[in-house]
């Protein structure tokens, strides 16, 4: 009898246990299963997330291009603007400095004034005319300035323009058909040094003039005013 009383109790322990172990392996089982579907859950919204952020980092990477490419669109527009107000202020600078030479704009500024007058001193056994300025004189004298950089010349305040001419009548010179008497004072806007330097070059335009018995005087101006020519051109 108590052999089997004994048997009963092992044969029940071992139910007991097994039992637990059944219950703890089936709870265990459940939370596992609670926990993988918890984490599925968790990864499909981790991954919904992911995608939205790399749409997203892919949309700023294309506008971020768009971006670029309309910078450099209004750099070149903005250079091309550049460029053509820069041709066109030098095309009006050059415009008006066309102006200036061909004499139909008002000219202002420093310069130099070159007066020539008839010899103060005459031999009597000498010819007068040999002692007087002539029109070849004065053109010396133009084209010198006007080659040293002169922007406007003018013979005793006449402007002279591309197309004016210059011949003896007489006594006295004609300038676009204009008279003038000695002196004759020519004006020329420019840099005054170089004018000047231009001028009174050893063996230069004053040398040559002066061996011609004619009276030269160089002036620097601070201010020379020349109006442009009205006088119709020939």
């Amino acid at each position: 009898m108590k052999r089997q009383a004994r048997s009963r109790l092992l044969l029940t322990l071992i139910c007991l246990i097994f039992g637990a172990m059944l219950g703890f392996s089936y709870q265990h089982a459940e939370n596992e299963a609670s926990r993988r579907e918890w984490s599925d859950s968790e990864w499909k919204k981790e991954y919904e997330y992911r995608s939205a952020l790399l749409a997203l980092q892919k949309e700023n990477r294309s506008l971020k291009q768009q971006l670029v490419k309309k910078q450099e669109e209004l750099a070149a527009w903005e250079k091309k603007l550049a460029e053509e107000q820069a041709n066109e202020a030098g095309l009006a600078k050059e415009a008006e400095q066309l102006r200036m030479q061909v004499g139909k704009a008002r000219v202002k500024g420093k310069g130099v004034a070159v007066t020539l007058s008839d010899s103060s001193y005459i031999p009597s056994e000498a010819s007068a005319t040999d002692y007087i300025v002539h029109e070849q004189h004065v053109w010396k004298v133009v084209h010198e300035l006007l080659i040293s950089g002169a922007e406007a010349v003018a013979i005793n305040g006449q402007r002279i323009s591309h197309r004016s001419y210059i011949v003896c009548n007489g006594p006295v010179i004609e300038v676009d058909g204009t008279q003038h008497a000695a002196p004759f004072v020519i004006s020329a806007i420019g840099n005054p040094d170089v004018l000047m330097s231009a001028l009174e070059l050893p063996g230069g335009i004053v040398d040559e003039l002066v061996e011609d018995h004619i009276d030269v005087k160089v002036e620097k101006q601070g201010a020379i005013v020349l109006d442009p020519v009205f006088a119709p051109e020939p």
